[in-house]
């Protein structure tokens, strides 16, 4: 019998929509199943309930920023071993340490890296 190969489910959280529908594609392209949410507000109830097996997570927000969703994930027995990726613009060594702290898988600084270069560092961290 032959094993039939789960699809991939990625939470991307990304408040710009042109780059939110951008990595969508992108992850689609890569054969994922794509869930996308624009701010930090709902991400821990998303989690819990559609079970993601990655989440891409940009920093600068609306409602609630990508460190307090990363704490809050990382905080809750029911979500801490999703990985997550924080993708962002910024580039201060502190914001990527405070997230590696915080218990994030890898940092992405989004302008050093194509979409296609984005989908293969997630397919590495899965």
């Amino acid at each position: 019998m032959m094993e039939v190969k789960r699809i991939k489910k990625i939470l991307i959280v990304e408040d710009e929509k042109n780059m939110r529908e951008s990595l969508k594609e992108a992850f689609e392209e890569g054969h994922f199943e794509v869930l996308t949410e624009e701010d930090g507000e709902n991400v821990i109830d998303i989690v819990k309930e559609k079970e993601p097996d990655i989440i891409l997570l940009d920093i600068i927000l609306p409602k609630k920023d990508g460190f307090e969703v990363l704490s809050e994930l990382k905080g809750d027995v029911n979500t801490r071993n999703v990985p997550v990726i924080l993708s962002t613009n910024l580039s201060d060594p502190s914001d990527i340490q405070k997230a590696l702290d915080l218990g994030a898988t890898t940092y992405l600084v989004k302008s050093n890296y194509s979409l296609e270069d984005i989908v293969k560092k997630i397919k590495g961290a899965m």
